[in-house]
């Protein structure tokens, strides 16, 4: 087989997603030319579509050695480093890419994304309008500029902007899933269903698509669809304005409380309100996984929730079993001991429900939330044993469960501004 038919191969390979079969191939073209750089940037392509991100930079790494003038290589290290969420070596690679050759528009589109994923959004709109500049057909370049307006409350351009998305290429299961998010944040879940079906279809392994998807079903419901707005209002603010509206909640509850606790006039007025404050900011931690655990009961949603979204559900539904059977256990035996177990069951619905949604963070949760429970359970020991609620272990879970959630906020808050 001649190079030129074997590379035609490689290329067709490529375009079906057989990417074992084109690495064998080019690794055979690089044993009779190592230093071929279209062969070298084609087996770090291969690389990256597999997820194998530590050989696809390996071989860049090498390329770049062998010709520092060719921007494609940085063009590919900026999107490994924006699927590794490094955005700070994405954008530099991107802007090197850029200076070798101002008039790629895929390259100003990659900018444009690592800009979106900062909250950079006029810087974001900007970008991707000058990739447009170079090519108006840009699928990346629309996606992102639709995203973008979408984020600054200009809406009806948005999706202008991502319909002439779709006339470019109907069946683009990134542009319908986009669609689907921007339709969602408007609250037009019942649309942003049909695109993620639609995106589904033309690729059913999209987890962006299936995300999106059990987002949407769950959004159904009216409580649901207010979290969600919520989410969506968080998620767009910068981290020290998502501090900002932490911090201030925690200051105005503690304010009102002790407002509460210093004028019997205010109580009446005060404490419903404390209380649908502090149900809100509860709920806020626990909705997802509970939700999730009403979307087992769904034929078609049970089939998207990956394996942490469904263990996160069982241990929250285990653990509110516990607190009702603290409950029951009370009314039955009349025995105030029982309702150690009702609150501890309310209080683990927290960590349990939220330890595995942390992407880079999992594992110093997860501890957490065992040491926590198991203080929990230690102290609910020593109030049977002693008689005694309010003892050391009790005040131990007090303060773990409070530091716990200023834990999971940082990690979150940190984890969602790159």
């Amino acid at each position: 087989m001649t190079e030129d038919i074997r590379l035609s191969k490689v290329e067709i390979l490529i375009q079906q997603n057989k990417f074992t079969e084109a690495e064998k191939i080019l690794s055979d073209l690089l044993t009779e030319d190592s230093n071929n750089i279209h062969y070298l940037t084609l087996l770090a392509e291969v690389y990256f579509q597999q997820e194998k991100f530590e050989n696809a930079t390996s071989i860049i790494d090498n390329a770049i050695g062998i010709s520092p003038d060719a921007p494609y290589l940085f063009y590919l290290k900026a999107r490994i480093g924006i699927q590794l969420d490094n955005f700070d070596d994405a954008e530099k690679n991107i802007n090197q890419a850029i200076e070798l050759d101002p008039y790629d528009a895929d390259y100003f589109a990659v900018l444009a994304n690592i800009k979106m994923a900062r909250k950079l959004f006029e810087e974001a709109l900007q970008t991707a309008d000058q990739a447009l500049e170079i090519d108006p057909e840009n699928l990346l370049a629309l996606n992102i500029r639709s995203s973008a307006l979408n984020k600054l409350n200009r809406s009806q351009e948005s999706f202008e902007t991502i319909e002439g998305a779709l006339r470019e290429d109907p069946n683009n299961a990134f542009t319908h899933a986009n669609y689907g998010w921007g339709l969602l944040e408007q609250g037009n879940h019942k649309k942003a269903l049909e695109h993620f079906k639609e995106a589904l279809s033309n690729d059913p392994n999209m987890s962006y698509a299936q995300s999106g998807m059990v987002e949407a079903i769950k959004a159904s419901n009216p409580v649901y669809r207010l979290f969600l707005k919520y989410s969506f209002f968080m998620s767009n603010l910068s981290e020290k304005y998502q501090w900002g509206v932490l911090v201030g909640f925690y200051i105005g509850s503690k304010i009102l409380i002790s407002i509460a606790r210093n004028n019997e006039s205010f109580q009446p007025y005060l404490f419903p309100l404390i209380v649908i404050l502090a149900l809100f900011a509860f709920s806020t931690w626990v909705i997802g996984p509970v939700s999730n655990l009403f979307l087992r009961f769904n034929k078609y949603g049970q089939l998207l929730l990956d394996k942490n979204e469904k263990l996160s559900s069982n241990l929250v539904a285990v653990s509110l079993g516990v607190a009702i059977t603290g409950a029951l256990l009370y009314f039955v035996f009349s025995e105030e001991k029982m309702l150690l177990f009702t609150v501890f069951g309310f209080a683990m619905m927290l960590p349990l429900g939220t330890m595995l949604s942390s992407a880079k963070n999992k594992m110093k949760l997860v501890i957490f939330t065992i040491a926590l429970a198991l203080v929990g359970l230690i102290a609910i020991g020593i109030s049977f044993k002693t008689g005694e609620s309010l003892n050391m272990m009790a005040l131990v879970f007090v303060v773990g469960f409070k530091a716990y959630q200023w834990v999971a906020n940082y990690m979150a808050i940190k984890e969602d501004n790159p």
